[in-house]
């Protein structure tokens, strides 16, 4: 087995490194197929189910037989809301009743959330610190942190967010700020890179 040992970035108060957090080395064992389940599930649960389409017994019309059953040589037709005919109703359309969620167990979703850290990790994309805030309220002190990591985008995770910190990153396109309650593996992949709360980080390892 291997005993491969992935680092977190460790960053002070002023973004600068002061050394590397070790992540277990059991993550670096997680198949990466926990992470395609958890994804595939939390988009299925985020689709909406607005499909639908009208029946014969759902289109307006058709009260009166169209013409006589026998006599006229022609096929015999009971209702102009059939689906044979044009404006009637579908026969094997989607009404609006389809259930898209995904089921995934307790386990998976730890292992998912658990690789996607490993991940960003081995890219040297996962940043941690003790404490993360924006005293000012500031968008622009917001963005220098942004900046400063030199990340495209950019999650931030903060065990509680206080209003400051949440003010100066709102109005930021390229960075997402979420609580430790609100994450999961799909958040974290889906940026590419992460900054976090040592004690948030230290949390999810204790309850792996």
């Amino acid at each position: 087995m291997s005993t491969q040992t992935i680092k977190a970035v460790v960053l002070d108060d002023k973004l600068q490194k002061t050394g590397d957090f070790d992540l277990p080395q059991e993550y670096a064992q997680i198949n990466s197929h926990n992470l395609y389940l958890y994804t595939k599930s939390y988009l299925a649960a985020l689709r909406e189910n607005v499909a639908h389409t009208k029946n014969k017994g759902s289109v307006s019309g058709g009260g009166k037989k169209p013409w006589s059953q026998k006599g006229r040589g022609g096929a015999r037709s009971g209702s102009s809301r059939s689906s044979v005919w044009v404006g009637g109703g579908s026969a094997f359309g989607p009404r609006g009743n389809r259930n898209y969620d995904l089921k995934i167990n307790k386990k998976q979703k730890k292992l998912a959330l658990q690789f996607a850290l490993f991940d960003k990790a081995k890219k040297a994309s996962l940043f941690v610190t003790n404490a993360l805030e924006v005293a000012s309220g500031k968008t622009k002190d917001a963005a220098s942190i942004v900046k400063t990591l030199n990340a495209r985008d950019i999650l931030v995770v903060k065990d509680l967010i206080d209003e400051k910190t949440f003010l100066a990153f709102r109005n930021i396109n390229n960075a997402y700020l979420v609580e430790a309650s609100e994450l999961n593996a799909y958040v974290v992949a889906a940026f590419r890179a992460v900054i976090i709360e040592k004690s948030v980080l230290e949390n999810i390892i204790k309850e792996g």
